[in-house]
C-alpha cells in the first residue's frame, strides 16, 4: 500500500520526483494546475507536450518538469474530447501511477483530478483516487494536494474511512 500524505498548498513547489497535472487530453497548459505548472515551470513543459499530444482521455503522458523542483510532470488526462467523470478520473489515476512506476519514481505529487474546471464533487474524485493510490505499491510515496483547506478536509475524512475499513 502506497504511503499517502495530504496537504494544502501549492503543487508546484512539491519536490520530489514527479508532480501529476490535471490535464486536458490535448496537453494544452491552460489554468488551474496545469496553468501554474505552465507558469512557474517555464514553455518547455507546453512545448514537449505539443509534441506528445493528444492523447485519449484516461491515459497519461510524462514531460519534463522545466524549472519545477521536480524532474518529471506526468500529465493525466481527465478530460477533454470527453467529459470528466469519475471513470475517467480513476482511468487517468492509474496511467498515472503506471508511468510512475514504469520511471521508478517514488516521492510523487497528485493534484484533485477534475474537481476545478470539469466541477466534479471533490468526495467522489477523492474516493476514486483513494483507492487507486492506496493500492499502489508501498515503494510509492503518494502526496495529495487539496486546493483549499475543505479539499483537504474531505481528503482526509475519505483516508481515515480507508484506513478504518
Amino acid at each position: 500500500m502506497a504511503r499517502i500524505r495530504i496537504v494544502q498548498g501549492d503543487i508546484t513547489e512539491f519536490v520530489g520526483d514527479a508532480v501529476v497535472n490535471a490535464a486536458n487530453n490535448h496537453l494544452m497548459l491552460g489554468s488551474g494546475v496545469a496553468g501554474a505548472i505552465r507558469r512557474k515551470g517555464g514553455p518547455s513543459i507546453q512545448e514537449e507536450c505539443n509534441r506528445h499530444g493528444p492523447i485519449q482521455v484516461g491515459e497519461a503522458a510524462l514531460t519534463g518538469a522545466g524549472q519545477l523542483p521536480v524532474r518529471y510532470v506526468i500529465h493525466a488526462a481527465a478530460m477533454g474530447d470527453r467529459p470528466a467523470s469519475l471513470e475517467t478520473v480513476r482511468r487517468a489515476t492509474q496511467a498515472a501511477l503506471r508511468i510512475a512506476l514504469e520511471k521508478n519514481l517514488h516521492k510523487v505529487a497528485f493534484p484533485l483530478l477534475g474537481t476545478g474546471v470539469a466541477g466534479l464533487p471533490v468526495k467522489e474524485v477523492a474516493e476514486v483516487m483513494l483507492a487507486e493510490l492506496l493500492a499502489a505499491p508501498d515503494s510509492l510515496e503518494v502526496t495529495l494536494y487539496g486546493f483549499t483547506e475543505s479539499d483537504v478536509q474531505v481528503l482526509r475524512q475519505v483516508l481515515d474511512h480507508f484506513n478504518r475499513t
